[in-house]
């Protein structure tokens, strides 16, 4: 990735606000966490050869390239898989998952520990350039920017020394509970396993595990609650100089939703902005969050009920700003349906509390649905490129076309941001 001030100044902000990484929770010798995920580009699916040019730009047609592959943005469009297992019985030794036929990538997955060890690239050195970058920070639904808003901070490097003047709110706090793997576990996707879900795959149906060392009681059925979640079907109308309209259908068994977005103005200035009533929030929620932190920040106006179907972006908060010769005018929007968690252990706890209980193993599925918008992006000049050329049948190869003005455009956007 080219580093320019917008990227240093926005890792700068965002590792900011990353939690640290976790162990596993203690539990029963066996445990299974599966991560269930619906992820789309609004007004992609049907733009024929740029829909299909972004899900390959972005890895999409490689398929699953090892575990995982759900977590906060996904990388490439449609269902998405992630399973982790841990056996303290015998760690790391590979298994198999009989699933139901509904999930359509054959009778079973094979579950297999990650390679032992990645070839890891020497840092580099590279010189710290002077630089000023603004940031500013927006939230809430509404056509009109709210009294107290923005807030604002500036970070420089001068010399090799940094500075910050302001401040933007603090991060909210989100429970890393996303699984740090290492060779003691067993996974799916990986490198030797590269089936691929399904556009109508379900997770409805009998999973079986089995291999040397699992419990022969791992048995367990998943019902709707557990299966993929539709599409979040966005719309967005307006420019970058409008209130930005937003618009979707309900998301069946969203029990919450949240949208942020962030705008590069030019290469010094960029926005950030997000649907909650409180000042915070940020990139860290896009991913999935326990019943209990989604009950919490409904009722503190955090997430947006799952009644909603529309809000507003403040008007001209993500103008551009860019001289010419300079890129800007555009702006990321990231959106989550969270759904529901399921949650199995074998035996089950008795309803005695004075009854001994040492459970055998435990079932963790997580759900949600995600989308991706570009603001301020104008798809209607495909430079003259069919739409049914392209897209995956061996027709035609559209990296050997020349690129329309759309193509250039969202190839520049992915490579800054």
């Amino acid at each position: 990735m080219r580093r320019t001030p917008l990227t240093l100044a926005l890792a700068t902000v965002l590792v900011t606000a990353l939690p640290a990484s976790s162990a596993p929770p203690a539990g029963p010798e066996t445990q299974v966490w599966i991560d269930v995920a619906t992820h789309s580009m609004a007004g992609m699916p049907d733009m024929g050869m740029l829909g299909g040019l972004a899900g390959r730009m972005m890895g999409g047609e490689k398929g699953p390239q090892g575990y995982p592959q759900s977590r906060h943005i996904p990388a490439t469009q449609g269902r998405l898989l992630d399973i982790a297992l841990h056996n303290r019985l015998k760690p790391g030794v590979p298994a198999e998952q009989a699933v139901p036929a509904g999930l359509a990538v054959g009778k079973s997955l094979s579950l297999l520990p990650p390679p032992p060890g990645k070839n890891v690239e020497e840092p580099r050195e590279h010189e710290i350039r002077d630089i000023e970058v603004t940031i500013r920070q927006y939230w809430g639904c509404g056509a009109t920017v709210r009294p107290g808003q923005p807030k604002v901070m500036t970070l420089k490097i001068k010399n090799g020394q940094f500075q910050q003047n302001g401040a933007l709110a603090p991060g909210l706090f989100v429970p890393d509970r996303d699984i740090d793997v290492n060779p003691s576990y067993a996974l799916w996707p990986n490198l030797k396993n590269n089936k691929r879900v399904g556009e109508r795959s379900s997770m409805v149906g009998q999973h079986r595990i089995t291999g040397d060392g699992i419990p022969a009681s791992l048995q367990f059925d998943l019902g709707q609650n557990a299966d993929f979640m539709p599409k979040i079907a966005l719309q967005t109308r307006g420019e970058l100089t409008d209130s930005i309209g937003l618009s979707w259908q309900p998301v069946d068994r969203a029990k919450a939703y949240f949208l942020n977005a962030i705008a590069m103005q030019d290469e010094r200035n960029f926005t950030m902005w997000s649907s909650a009533e409180v000042p915070g929030a940020g990139h860290e929620l896009v991913n999935y969050l326990t019943g209990s932190y989604i009950d919490k920040w409904l009722k503190q106006k955090v997430l947006l009920a799952p009644s909603t179907t529309s809000c507003a972006i403040p008007q001209g908060i993500f103008k551009g700003t860019a001289k010419p010769g300079q890129q800007g005018g555009f702006a990321s929007l990231n959106m989550i349906a969270y759904g529901p968690e399921t949650n199995i252990t074998w035996p089950p706890k008795p309803t005695d509390p004075k009854q001994p209980w040492d459970p055998e193993w435990n079932v963790r599925v997580r759900t949600k649905a995600t989308t991706v918008a570009m603001l301020g992006m104008d798809f209607g000049d495909m430079g003259g490129m069919p739409a049914d050329e392209g897209d995956g049948d061996g027709k035609q190869d559209p990296e050997k076309k020349e690129e329309g003005g759309a193509k250039k455009l969202l190839r520049g956007l992915m490579r800054n941001f």
